[in-house]
């Protein structure tokens, strides 16, 4: 069933020749009525007491390209960084997590760093993952992407912030800044998820994605053009090999 986002979906994936359908994440004061609960088991507890319906939220975003659920804190428990990032847990709760210590101790990430990670400022009720081209709601597009398709979103938005890790912090940068980001992505979540080591991930907030596909458009015929040429001269070359 298409929804209202459906034409962005088919724009986004052709201009950026995405890896993967976009999705519509939302943030919600409270699980939004006509939206299933994700519904995975969870499994036993750490010692420091963490479970959840994924390894980390970030796994929630390939269960999305297929269908919508909607989850709340206790699903995205199991990842202490996403679950700050996300507004579910307070920055100094997540500093004394099981996981936080061993990526530290690992020397991943300093514990001075953790201040300049952006997060969700309101904690929600509710965060929904659907499809882009069936969402009914959505404060956040995530797409992911190859080099070919990042070098269209630069050329299309020249203010897009590129990022490391934790991936997860670029949905923040999109809903609570209101920035286009991409993230080159993290070892956490490229274990967790299994993403090649060929994607990135870009966050755009969802009140700019009509302007964003207009600019795209314009971006990725210009690219074409130009490769066409390149490819002509280029030929000049093989033609005296």
């Amino acid at each position: 069933m298409s929804g209202p986002f459906a034409d962005h979906d088919r724009a986004l994936r052709t201009r950026m020749q995405l890896a993967a359908p976009p999705i519509a994440i939302g943030f919600h004061r409270a699980p939004p009525a006509g939206v299933e609960r994700f519904d995975r088991p969870m499994p036993a507890p750490t010692p420091d007491g963490r479970t959840g319906r994924v390894a980390a939220g970030c796994v929630f975003w390939v269960h999305a390209t297929t269908r919508g659920f909607a989850t709340v804190a206790a699903d995205h428990a199991n990842c202490s960084v996403g679950s700050y990032t996300h507004g579910f847990v307070s920055r100094a709760d997540a500093a004394t997590s099981g996981d936080v210590a061993a990526i530290v101790a690992a020397g991943w990430i300093a514990a001075s760093d953790f201040p300049s990670i952006p997060a969700v400022e309101e904690t929600p009720g509710a965060v929904t993952y659907e499809p882009l081209a069936e969402a009914r709601h959505g404060d956040v597009v995530l797409v992911r992407l190859h080099a070919a398709g990042l070098m269209t979103l630069l050329d299309a938005w020249p203010d897009l912030v590129i990022e490391g890790k934790p991936q997860c912090h670029i949905i923040a940068l999109a809903q609570q800044h209101g920035r286009v980001a991409a993230s080159v992505g993290c070892a956490l979540s490229r274990a967790r998820t299994g993403m090649p080591a060929t994607e990135a991930t870009a966050a755009i907030p969802i009140d700019q994605l009509d302007a964003l596909v207009d600019r795209l458009a314009r971006a990725a015929d210009a690219n074409a053009a130009v490769a066409r040429y390149a490819g002509t001269d280029a030929a000049r070359f093989e033609a005296d090999a």
